[in-house]
Parts: C-alpha cells; sequence; structure tokens
C-alpha cells in the first residue's frame, strides 16, 4: 500500500501538532485543547520526481497588470474604508464577532448593494434555513431578485452552484459549521475549518469571485480555530461591540490589499446597521462637561482621526489591595502610568482606580496615555479639565512625552468640533493650524501644571 493513516493531535486554540495526546500544550498553555485527527500520508520513497507537475517560472516584468487591481465598491462606506477602497477581485476575507454583534446583518446589507447593481451574489448559510434569511431581509427592506439564498453545510456543493451561478460576491457562513468530504473529520474540528478555508481560497483564486468567510470567536476575542486559519486569507476583520452600547465597531488586523488598523463605525438599530460616518461626534455626543475625571483624547484609527472620551475615578484609601479596573484599554499601560504618577506626588498605591473609554470603543494606541494620566489626576484632585481643552501623546517611563504620529489630522479634527486647546508633544508645535491654541509639553509634570495651575 502507498498510503497509510496516521493519527496527530492539534491545538484547538493555536493549531499546535504533537504526535502523543497531551494534557497542555506546550506553545499556548492551554489545558485539555488537543483533538485527535487522522492525516493520511504517503510512505517515503513512493513518490519519484518524474511524478511531478512541471512548473515554468516566470520573470517578475512578465507578469501580466493590463486589468491592473479591480476593486469592487460594496456600497457601505465604512466597510469600503476598512477593506481599503473596497473588495478585491479573487480575494478571500474573514470576519469574526461575538454572536449577535451582526455579522451577518453587514454581509447581508453588503449583498443587497451588490444586487442593486444588477450583479448576481449568493449567500450561503450553514446556521440558519433560507426562511430566516428572508425574514431577516424583510426588516432590512432588503427586496432583489439578485440575491441568492443556500441553505447548506456541504462546502462542495456550495462551491460547486457558485461555480455555476458566478456571483460577484460570496458569502460562506460560517467557516465552523462547513465541511468538506474530502476530509474525515466532524464539522468545526481544526482539520475541516483549515480545509474549509484552504478550499474557499483556492475557489476564489481559480474563479475571481471576492468571498466572505465568517468566523466565530473564543472566549478571548479570538477568531475560532488555528491561527493559520487567519494566515491563509487575504483580509481579516473583527466586527465589535460590548453589548451595552448600540455602537459596533469594524476593525481590519490584516489586509493584503490595503492598510492595517482601519477602522469603520455603525450603530445597531430597529432597521439594521447604520453608518456612523462623524465617529468623533457620536462618541462625545453623551459627554458630561465640567466633570472630574475626564478627558479628550485626539486619537487615530489607521488614517481616521477619533476624538474619544476617557474617564477615570479614583477612589479612598482602602485597606484592603486596591482595584484596578480598565474598560476598552491596555491594564499594562494603566499599570505604568500609575507608577509614573506615583514619582511626581501622585500617592495612588492605596486607592481603587478604574479608567474607560467611554461609548464602548477599544483604544489601543500609545497617544492615549497622556489623556489617561490626566483624568486619573482630575479625579484624584477632584479638579475637572477645561471641557474645550483636548490631549494626546505617549509618556515614556521617566515621566518624558513623546511625539505620536499623524499630529496635524488630529489638530484638524479638534478645531472642526470647537476645541479652542490642544495639550501636545513639544514636536508637535511645527503642525499647529492657526486659530488653534496648542501647548507643547516635554513632561507629564509640564501637562499636569497647565491644566491644574497651583493657586
Amino acid at each position: 500500500m502507498a498510503k497509510k493513516n496516521k493519527i496527530t493531535y492539534v491545538c484547538t486554540e493555536c493549531g499546535h501538532i504533537v504526535s502523543k495526546w497531551q494534557g497542555k500544550c506546550n506553545k499556548c498553555h492551554a489545558w485539555n485543547s488537543f483533538e485527535e485527527q487522522q492525516a493520511s500520508l504517503d510512505r517515503p520513497g513512493t513518490k519519484s520526481i518524474t511524478n511531478t507537475r512541471k512548473l515554468n517560472p516566470i520573470k517578475l516584468q512578465e507578469v501580466d497588470l493590463s486589468d491592473g487591481e479591480v476593486r469592487l465598491r460594496t456600497g457601505i462606506g465604512e466597510l469600503d474604508r476598512v477593506l481599503g477602497g473596497g473588495l478585491v477581485g479573487g480575494s478571500l476575507s474573514l470576519i469574526g464577532g461575538d454572536p449577535g454583534v451582526g455579522k451577518s446583518t453587514l454581509l447581508l446589507m453588503a449583498l443587497s448593494e451588490f444586487a442593486k447593481r444588477n450583479l448576481p451574489t449568493l449567500y450561503v448559510s450553514g446556521e440558519e434555513s433560507a426562511r430566516q434569511i428572508r425574514l431577516r431581509a424583510d426588516r432590512l427592506k432588503i427586496h432583489t431578485d439578485n440575491l441568492h439564498l443556500l441553505a447548506e453545510t456541504d462546502l462542495d456543493a456550495s462551491l460547486a452552484a457558485a461555480e455555476i451561478l458566478k456571483p460577484k460576491l460570496l458569502v460562506l457562513d460560517s467557516v465552523q459549521t462547513l465541511y468538506s468530504n474530502s476530509v474525515d473529520s466532524v464539522p468545526g474540528s481544526m482539520t475541516q475549518v483549515r480545509e474549509v478555508a484552504n478550499r474557499s481560497m483556492t475557489f476564489a483564486k481559480k474563479t475571481g469571485i471576492s468571498t466572505f468567510l465568517v468566523g466565530h470567536v473564543t472566549k478571548q476575542g479570538a477568531i475560532a480555530g488555528p491561527k493559520v486559519l487567519e494566515h491563509l486569507v487575504d483580509t481579516v476583520l473583527y466586527f465589535e461591540g460590548d453589548g451595552a452600547s448600540q455602537l459596533r465597531a469594524l476593525r481590519a488586523v490584516k489586509n493584503r490589499f490595503g492598510s492595517t488598523g482601519e477602522m469603520g463605525f455603525f450603530e445597531m438599530t430597529e432597521a439594521g446597521l447604520e453608518e456612523v460616518p462623524d465617529a468623533s461626534a457620536r462618541l462625545l455626543s453623551e459627554r458630561v462637561p465640567n466633570a472630574s475625571g475626564t478627558t479628550v483624547l485626539g486619537g487615530m484609527e489607521g488614517s481616521r482621526p477619533l476624538l474619544a472620551e476617557v474617564q477615570a475615578l479614583v477612589g479612598h484609601p482602602t485597606p484592603a489591595n486596591p482595584g484596578r479596573t480598565v474598560l476598552g484599554m491596555d491594564r499594562q499601560r494603566m499599570q505604568m502610568l500609575l507608577a509614573v504618577l506615583g514619582k511626581i506626588g501622585f500617592q495612588l498605591y492605596d486607592r481603587d482606580v478604574f479608567i474607560s473609554a467611554a461609548g464602548g470603543v477599544r483604544i489601543t494606541e500609545p497617544a492615549a496615555d497622556l489623556a489617561i494620566a490626566c483624568a486619573i489626576a482630575s479625579s484624584h484632585r477632584n479638579d475637572p479639565v477645561d471641557p474645550r481643552t483636548l490631549m494626546f501623546g505617549e509618556i515614556g517611563l521617566v515621566g518624558e512625552v513623546r511625539a505620536v504620529s499623524h499630529p496635524a489630522q488630529r489638530f484638524a479634527e479638534a478645531q472642526r468640533h470647537g476645541f479652542t486647546r490642544v495639550i501636545a508633544p513639544k514636536s508637535s508645535l511645527q503642525y499647529a493650524p492657526e486659530g488653534l491654541d496648542v501647548i507643547g509639553v516635554r513632561t507629564l509634570r509640564q501637562a499636569l501644571a497647565y491644566l491644574f495651575p497651583k493657586t
């Protein structure tokens, strides 16, 4: 016999493969995460070089670029922004998010926009029936003859149907429910997820059909399945929402055809998802002026300036271990900022400290350091910051305020929303526009001196 079956074990968290079952993964340290799979391997020496395909490499300059890069606008501005200007023909995009966040709704809206332009589309759902999708479409007021539905979990049959229909956009919902007959494993297993992604990528490249894969996320917020799943696709999008707010954020963490870090904003309403082109106004709409412990950050998400409110609450001294709670920001950076504040006279070691990015947005860039530190100092002193003051800057371990990227765009966004004063790194002064009072600081101590002058 030329082939034999070999049993291996795959970690469901990171995709690490071992030959024997282990209780704990050596790579990601997850417990009870190994799943058995069978791999059909050729025995050594059964193949010869004469049986392989003969390929003819071509020179770089001989590659045909006459058609250019074909991009298809989805008709949804925020989605196009995150994708880098639209979908590239033959691309495979993976979108993940919590259950109920609106992934299927967003893709159904994109399919509808394609269908309105008389472009055929196909929605393959392994989780819902065609009737359930039709009911959602009626709620979204989607009525078109160019949107085709297929309630199927067999990937081979679904791709065969897509090859006959030749849609411009194909949605496979979801990668955890689809299965391929070529793999002897249950749907959702590591082997099946890998095979579904690989077959979908091959199909998209061969046919030129732009394809979306929908993926579930784990408790840690990552897309469920092996990490190779994200390596296979061209674009990885995360659709985020905190559950308490109607605001939704679409974030690109990988994009072979555009920049990563771009964000699009939507609001979930009774009529479906609505675009939020002015996210800064939406995030600041419920801000309480003249309240201690709040500051406004002039941030950037990709190429987009974004103003967000940072809130902090410092409690009274407590004999117990003080709490450190962070919502929407990095806990490690907060710990560092508390240590820097302690060095310049703010004794917070015995106090509970809470910080939050208001509105349900996630703030990850280091430029938020100055706004976080000043919000904590404001709450500690019970002294509000001028509501027309905005700030940004990265803080180092010795309390210096470091330069950040795109200061000009941050200043322009501040002016557009009526802010009159900006506290920023000293190096940003050269980008200050007329009519805006920009205060350049070199240290956190200088910034706090401007905000809270001694009386």
